[in-house]
């Protein structure tokens, strides 16, 4: 039976029950022991009495923390601050560990943790978070299977580059001048790269099936060092034929508000042991996030609130430049105080495909910028005019030989279509108000670190 669900017993069961996990703490009296165990279900420990006499008690003397053991006994009510423990019938030692086991009990710094990527889960941090990853995943589903969206699996491997920046791995079985003189040769018979975005693919499944999202691994080649980039991170791409701009933005804040309110629903303990070890107004900007509606501003506005700010930035506001982390930081926590959606960019920093506007100098672009990370949804509405779309292709200086079934979209039944990229890791940097990408995925790859 999980930890979780003994601890959660209403009641005790007549039959004994069979607990199986890792020892974190063992000690010893005169004719008994105690034992704590747990098994990644939960955050809390079950405890153990094992009472000299019991079969496997010269086990039970033998565990050292990280040992996985295999217990029988009887639910009983605890003396302590829990409400249930476990008198042990019968114990089985699976597997002990040697002293040198890393994870004591004490605090290890963040770096060591990653050091030991392999073990790290057992930790409670750790543990906290990636039960949090899982239930945010489930949620990600859920809201979309709840609406229709049908899930789409959209290739890994792609000759397109969607974002137009070239920071992309290349996936090849040559070597040497054959790279650069004879890509035909190469695996797929033409240069190939790990994707940076499954968007354009779900795009010709939106001009199908109207509502799709595609959730699955991206990959960007970025020499970047900060606490918000890795090389390799999750994506949640849903794509909207039929929807503009204002369908997309509604669609992105729904969203975020739905994750939020699950996590705060499901994810209870945990995110209160991140409020207490992390970061303690967690909880109660997450609740703030969870009932408030959220603010939204033009490009222009925001570059108008920014300069008039007073503030002084590392990196210079001015139109027609992106807004860095800084810039988002300042509108969610110290203007508006919320989390803000910034649309109409100046179409001289987006991609190609995203919906030029009405004044010619704009697209119809949109981020969404939550409190403590900045930008965690990025999306648009997509140019479906097919001699609008030339144009973006020329003058981003792509060719539409490469790019012909992203135009045939336009030439068969075009119709305005939108959507947005969630990066799942930002996401979770949010709801556990853990600071550094490198700790809410399991194994990061980051420029000169794939380990594990």
């Amino acid at each position: 039976m999980p930890v979780s669900q003994v601890l959660n017993c209403e009641t005790a069961p007549a039959e004994p029950i069979l607990v199986q996990g890792w020892v974190r703490t063992r000690r010893d009296s005169k004719a008994f022991s105690f034992v704590e165990i747990n098994d990644g279900s939960c955050l809390a420990n079950l405890q153990i009495i094992a009472d000299q006499g019991i079969p496997g008690y010269e086990d039970v003397l033998q565990l050292r923390t990280g040992a996985s053991v295999s217990i029988t006994g009887n639910l009983v009510e605890s003396q302590g601050k829990q409400k249930w423990e476990l008198q042990a019938t019968s114990v089985e030692m699976l597997g002990n560990a040697e002293e040198d086991f890393p994870l004591q009990k004490k605090g290890h710094s963040m770096e060591f943790l990653r050091s030991i990527a392999h073990l790290r889960p057992r930790s409670n941090l750790f543990g906290a978070v990636f039960r949090v990853r899982s239930r945010m995943a489930y949620a990600i589903h859920q809201f979309f299977q709840d609406k229709g969206f049908v899930y789409v699996h959209t290739p890994i491997i792609t000759a397109s580059d969607c974002e137009g920046a070239g920071e992309m791995f290349r996936v090849t079985t040559l070597d040497g001048e054959e790279l650069d003189t004879a890509p035909e040769k190469d695996f797929f018979g033409k240069p190939s790269y790990l994707t940076v975005s499954g968007q354009l693919e779900g795009e010709t499944f939106a001009c199908a099936l109207s509502n799709i999202y595609t959730f699955g691994p991206t990959f960007r080649a970025e020499n970047s060092h900060t606490s918000r980039h890795a090389s390799e991170f999750w994506m949640v791409e849903p794509e909207m034929a039929f929807c503009d701009l204002q369908g997309d933005m509604d669609l992105a804040e729904e969203m975020v508000k739905y994750l939020v309110t699950d996590a705060l629903e499901h994810c209870r303990e945990d995110l209160q042991f991140f409020n207490s070890f992390i970061d303690k107004g967690l909880i109660e900007r997450l609740q703030f996030v969870s009932e408030r509606s959220f603010e939204r501003v033009s490009y222009t506005e925001a570059v108008e609130l920014l300069e008039n700010s007073g503030e002084k930035f590392e990196y210079p506001v001015e139109y027609g430049l992106n807004l860095q982390s800084e810039h988002e930081r300042w509108l969610t926590e110290e203007h508006f105080k919320c989390p803000v959606t910034v649309y109409n960019y100046p179409a001289t920093v987006k991609p190609f495909y995203m919906r030029r506007n009405d004044d010619d100098k704009t697209v119809a672009a949109m981020d969404l910028l939550v409190p403590g990370i900045g930008e965690i949804v990025g999306g648009s509405q997509r140019e479906e005019r097919l001699d609008v779309l030339r144009e973006n292709l020329k003058h981003h200086d792509l060719s539409e030989e490469d790019y012909w079934w992203y135009v045939d979209l336009r030439k068969y039944g075009t119709v305005k279509h939108a959507g947005f990229g969630l990066g799942f890791e930002r996401l979770l940097m949010f709801v556990t108000g853990v600071a550094n990408i490198r700790d809410v995925i399991p194994f990061p790859r980051t420029p000169g670190s794939a380990d594990f």
